[in-house]
């Protein structure tokens, strides 16, 4: 099992997935809950990751051009049209056996319809300049990950405190006791 990086956004969530076979797919999923866990995904296959991480790639592309100031229409028109997909079956308050309620959808999702939800996140979130102006880039050493700094003061730095953050820490005190002032 993977930990699951919270960005704030189901779409840069997917950014930061390496996506390699169904499972992880599988995971990521119900991780963020665009899929109830006892949802079956019976036709979740290799086909599903690429298309997956092609939406990936568009995500990653368009939210690097909105930090970087530049254009990315090919990637821009290529969100639009996942976006433009059928939305997933609806959801549904269900008892368990316990008598309590949990989420479920009405029918069994198709891939299409699970693009078209994280694709229109990434429309939401572009098309939002509330949104727009929290999205940071970690600043860790060879991270990439992006999300939302919803912070007190918004200084969030790393996109997690426990893995980028704490290398920075680790490596500023072994600079320190060195007696090399970081940069």
């Amino acid at each position: 099992m993977t930990v699951r990086f919270d960005s704030g956004r189901i779409c840069l969530d997917l950014a930061a997935q390496a996506l390699h076979r169904a499972d992880a797919l599988d995971e990521f999923l119900r991780s963020t809950e665009l899929v109830p866990a006892a949802t079956p995904l019976s036709a979740l296959d290799a086909h599903w990751v690429v298309r997956f991480r092609e939406l990936r790639d568009c995500v990653r592309e368009l939210v690097g051009a909105q930090l970087e100031g530049r254009r990315a229409d090919p990637a821009l028109e290529r969100l639009n049209e996942f976006a433009a997909a059928s939305a997933p079956p609806a959801p549904r308050a269900v008892r368990t056996e316990a008598g309590g309620l949990v989420r479920a959808l009405s029918d069994e999702p198709d891939c299409r319809a699970l693009l078209a939800a994280v694709a229109r996140d990434a429309v939401d979130l572009l098309t939002d300049p509330a949104a727009r102006a929290l999205l940071r880039r970690c600043e860790g050493d060879n991270c990439r990950r992006c999300y939302l700094d919803t912070s007190r003061g918004r200084r969030r730095r790393w996109c997690s405190s426990e893995t980028c953050g704490n290398r920075e820490r680790v490596a500023r005190h072994r600079a320190a006791r060195r007696g090399i002032v970081p940069v």
